[in-house]
């Protein structure tokens, strides 16, 4: 998959005060490999490495690079509950000279309930949690727990949209800081190929803290191209 897209935000900086927008281009690159190994157990494995370039700000630019390796299962009886499990390494990285400031391990745990509706609408209900084990440096380590519902309808065989909302309860390891947040994502999909699509993106957060300093809002609007090659 090669993408590039860009986007709007309205907080820079995801400050409580004085804040600042710009557009960000972030393409990215990432190879999946999916091997079946029941009828019902997946592999997943995938490599990514996405940059991330301000146009005004150009002190917040960085890479970031993923390594993952997990499992997916599917439960047919039991409403086609979808169970994954995986490994994130998770590394980032400044622009210029790609030295590292951040690194993290951490365990995803997803389980997900899809609703049909007709052939042409999906109303999905899940929990996932991401459990960092260990980061450098320690004080933005992390434990996140989330829930969610998406609700995606098929226009036609080539355009679709979703909306997803998620309530995500953020546990700091260092500062005694809890952070809750709820996010609204709406995307709108439309395949020009096989092998081609075209996607609008957009986002909102509100984020409290008990720790005020952190609160913030923050809105992003964008859309991009992405290319799949599949093998």
């Amino acid at each position: 998959l090669v993408a590039a897209p860009f986007y709007y935000t309205s907080n820079v900086a995801l400050v409580r005060r004085g804040e600042e927008d710009d557009i960000i281009f972030s393409p990215v690159v990432s190879t999946v490999y999916a091997p079946r190994f029941t009828k019902t157990l997946y592999g997943e494995f995938a490599l990514q490495q996405q940059f991330f370039l301000y146009d005004r700000f150009t002190e917040f630019n960085f890479t970031s690079f993923d390594a993952i390796a997990g499992l997916a299962y599917y439960v047919p009886q039991f409403h086609n509950l979808a169970l994954r499990a995986r490994y994130d390494y998770n590394r980032l990285t400044d622009i210029d000279n790609f030295d590292e400031f951040y690194v993290d391990h951490s365990i995803f745990l997803d389980a997900e309930i899809p609703f049909q509706f007709g052939r042409a609408m999906q109303l999905s209900l899940g929990t996932d949690t991401n459990l960092t084990f260990y980061a450098h440096p320690e004080a933005p380590r992390r434990n996140d727990y989330e829930f969610y519902a998406g609700y995606t309808v098929n226009f036609s065989r080539s355009f679709s949209a979703t909306a997803v909302a998620r309530l995500a309860i953020r546990d700091y390891y260092e500062g005694d800081r809890t952070d809750v947040s709820e996010i609204l994502a709406l995307t709108a999909n439309y395949r020009i190929r096989d092998w081609l699509s075209a996607s609008f993106i957009s986002s909102f957060a509100w984020n409290q803290s008990n720790q005020s300093v952190f609160d913030y809002s923050v809105a992003n609007v964008g859309a991009g191209l992405s290319l799949t090659l599949k093998f």
